[in-house]
């Protein structure tokens, strides 16, 4: 069933400025279920084009993305919220101020071709991150077949090539039918551009897409990818009010530190700064009440190199 959602919707990250955070730290080990692996690569996998290019629908010059909102709060269908990354192709550095294009169907499956519904432009902070708020895009036709779920995507990262490109979402049963979707080797291949969708405490669905495109930014650390060094294991609840609790792990005794990231990529906490033994632990974050609701990214550093982040949400 088709769901509206109402006027009072909070839209996410209101422009306000940000006040001193507190924050607390427990050196207990934390309970979780998720068990350390440190020797298992997450590959640096290259985002590839998708074989069907920009495709028909596209319109130039859409504006920039307000409050991170792609989707009206009144506009029909599953919320949508997507973030992630943008890396060179070695994953060891982050690219800041990549423009990234978007577009897609409403939940009817249908574009918008004569103004910019559900047509925008969000742009990486200076960590690399971007995230955006939209619906889930409907299916619609393409001769026979209904074409999968899917998001138009036009990256451009600071002096270097647009790459345009596609974004599906696992477990779409007409993903395998389509001649795009269903690449799984070569120049097209859409393998890494299928992302698994959750379902958060509002319930909106959220999705991770980490964007590795040719291009300079800010080191990161080359190994950091491969987790060898520690881990985020969960941050709850999420959404949060007045605290989250963070777990993580640390793989190797290490000066080791947490910052939290706002949309914008200015640091509003530090959480810890500290050598650490292998082990896991817990930290509990309490922001002031002044800090604006919405997006915040959350980043492990392992000897000032970033090995991993997670993204929360405050709301009222």
């Amino acid at each position: 069933m088709k769901k509206k959602k109402k006027d009072s919707r909070r839209q996410f990250l209101r422009n306000s400025s940000l006040a001193a955070l507190s924050f607390g730290i427990l050196p207990a080990l934390a309970k979780t279920t998720a068990e350390a692996k440190p020797n298992s690569p997450i590959l640096c996998n290259k985002s590839t084009e998708d074989a069907y290019g920009q495709g028909p629908f596209y319109t130039a010059n859409a504006p920039a993305i307000q409050n991170d909102m792609l989707a009206d709060s009144n506009e029909v269908g599953t919320r949508l919220i997507l973030s992630g990354q943008v890396l060179n192709l070695a994953c060891s550095e982050v690219i800041p101020n990549t423009e990234i294009d978007i577009w897609h169907a409403n939940d009817d499956g249908a574009y918008d071709n004569t103004g910019y519904n559900l047509r925008g432009k969000a742009t990486s902070n200076s960590q690399g991150f971007y995230v955006f708020e939209t619906i889930k895009p409907g299916l619609y036709l393409n001769g026979a077949n209904y074409r999968p779920s899917h998001i138009h995507f036009k990256i451009t990262p600071p002096n270097f090539p647009t790459l345009i490109t596609q974004l599906y979402f696992a477990g779409d049963p007409h993903i395998a039918s389509d001649a795009a979707a269903s690449i799984t080797s070569g120049t097209f291949n859409a393998t890494n551009r299928i992302i698994t969708l959750t379902t958060n405490a509002n319930g909106d669905l959220e999705g991770t897409w980490d964007i590795v495109i040719n291009g300079e930014g800010t080191p990161v650390g080359a190994n950091n990818i491969h987790l060898n060094k520690g881990m985020i294991y969960s941050a709850s609840p999420n959404p949060f009010n007045n605290k989250v609790t963070i777990n993580y792990g640390i793989f190797q005794q290490a000066k080791v530190s947490l910052f939290v990231y706002n949309i914008e990529g200015k640091i509003v906490a530090q959480l810890n700064k500290q050598q650490l033994n292998p082990q896991k632990y817990e930290v509990i974050w309490e922001p002031d009440n002044n800090l604006p609701n919405g997006h915040y990214f959350i980043a492990l550093k392992i000897n000032d190199l970033q090995v991993h982040y997670l993204k929360v949400i405050r709301k009222e």
